[in-house]
C-alpha cells in the first residue's frame, strides 16, 4: 500500500467542512474548470519543466528547425540545459530516443532531429508527453518543442510562432483548400511571438499581404549563410534541395553571388537514391560547376555522396533577441517545485 497519509481535510463531513476545505474550495473550483477542458480538448499532461513550443501554422517548412538550434545555441551559452523534443517525422523509431547523430539514420530519426542533434541533445518521440518526461528526467531544464503546436496532448508554457516572409500563409485557407492547420488570428492569438523570417523586402511585403502579422507581438529574422567564404562571386553552382520552400535556398545562392546554372527541386524530406546523385553529381561535373545542397539534405545523403556534394548551413539571427529572451525567462523564473 502506499505509505502517503490522506488529507484529513478529505474526509470531513460535507455539511461541516473545516476551514482547510473551504479555502481549498475556489481552488477545487478552478480545478474542475481545468478538468472539463481538458477532458473536452484530450487531456493535457503537464510536463515537470516549462516547455517552450516552436510551432507554425502551416503544413511545410517555416524555419521552425533554424530557430531550434539558434535557442539551443543561446540556452546552452546561457548555462541552461535545453532539450528538443520531436516527433521524429520521417523515422521509423516511436522512441522516446534520444538522437545519437554518430549512429543514428535519417530512416531511423528523420532528418531534422539528426540535424538539431549535432548542436543538442534531441529526443524523438511520438508521444510527446513521455519525450518531455524523460527529455526531464534526464537533466533538461527546459524542452523545446518542435512544432506540436496545434497538439494539446503536452501543455506549452510558452509558444514562438515561425512565418516564412516569403511562403507566409499560403493562400489563406484551412488544409485541405489550403496551407494552413488552423484559421490566421486564433493560431497567432495563442502565441506569445511571431517570428518573420526572411529578407527585409520579402517581410515588407508579407506584412502588407497578411495584416494581423502588424497586430500581433513580432521579431524580424534573418537566415545567415554561415561561412560566407564558401562560394565567391561569380562561382558556376548547380543546387539541389528537398525542403519546403526549395526557392529561398536557390535565393540565397544567389544573393551570395552564385552564378546558378541549375537548380533542382525535390519533395520535402526526399530521399535520394545513388541513381539521382550519381546523375546531379556528372551533370555539375560536366557544367564544370560546385553541386551544393542544403544541411537538411546533406544528413539524407548516403555517405558515400557526402564528400562530393557542399552544404551550404545557415543560422537564424532575430534582429532582436530581447522578446525571444524574456519569454525563456518568464518560463525559466515559474518554480518547478509547483508544476
Amino acid at each position: 500500500g502506499s505509505s502517503m497519509k490522506t488529507p484529513a481535510h478529505w474526509s470531513t463531513d460535507p455539511a461541516n467542512p473545516g476551514l482547510t476545505a473551504r479555502l481549498l474550495a475556489p481552488l477545487a473550483a478552478i480545478w474542475r474548470l481545468a478538468s472539463n477542458l481538458r477532458l473536452r480538448s484530450g487531456r493535457t499532461e503537464i510536463a515537470p519543466v516549462p516547455v517552450l513550443c516552436i510551432g507554425n501554422l502551416i503544413a511545410g517548412g517555416s524555419g521552425k528547425t533554424p530557430m531550434a538550434a539558434a535557442l539551443l545555441q543561446r540556452l546552452s551559452a546561457r548555462g541552461v540545459a535545453a532539450h528538443v523534443v520531436s516527433r521524429g517525422y520521417g523515422g521509423r523509431l516511436k522512441g522516446p530516443h534520444l538522437v545519437d547523430p554518430s549512429q543514428d539514420t535519417v530512416q531511423d530519426v528523420g532528418d531534422e532531429p539528426l540535424m538539431l542533434s549535432a548542436i543538442g541533445p534531441v529526443w524523438v518521440s511520438r508521444d510527446r508527453v513521455a519525450g518531455a518526461r524523460i527529455a526531464a528526467a534526464q537533466g533538461a531544464q527546459l524542452v523545446l518543442l518542435d512544432d506540436g503546436f496545434q497538439n494539446p496532448s503536452l501543455a506549452k508554457d510558452a509558444s514562438i510562432i515561425m512565418v516564412d516572409a516569403v511562403a507566409g500563409f499560403g493562400n489563406g485557407r484551412i488544409i485541405p483548400a489550403g496551407p494552413l492547420r488552423e484559421p490566421i488570428a486564433q493560431g497567432l492569438g495563442r502565441a506569445d511571438l511571431t517570428v518573420l523570417v526572411g529578407e527585409a523586402d520579402d517581410r515588407a511585403r508579407a506584412l502588407v499581404k497578411w495584416p494581423s502579422l502588424s497586430t500581433t507581438p513580432r521579431v524580424d529574422a534573418r537566415l545567415v549563410p554561415l561561412q560566407t567564404g564558401i562560394i565567391d562571386q561569380g562561382d558556376r553552382v548547380m543546387a539541389f534541395a528537398g525542403i519546403g520552400y526549395p526557392e529561398k535556398f536557390f535565393s540565397t545562392l544567389r544573393a551570395m553571388g552564385a552564378d546558378l546554372i541549375g537548380t533542382q527541386a525535390f519533395p520535402d524530406h526526399h530521399s535520394y537514391s545513388p541513381q539521382i546523385l550519381r546523375r546531379l553529381i556528372a551533370d555539375a561535373r560536366a557544367q564544370d560547376a560546385m553541386l551544393i545542397t542544403t544541411e537538411k539534405d546533406a544528413v539524407r545523403l548516403p555517405p558515400a555522396f557526402r564528400r562530393e556534394v557542399m552544404t551550404l548551413m545557415v543560422r537564424l539571427e532575430p534582429d532582436d533577441w530581447a522578446p525571444i529572451d524574456a519569454i525563456v525567462d518568464r518560463i525559466l523564473a515559474v518554480d518547478v517545485g509547483t508544476r
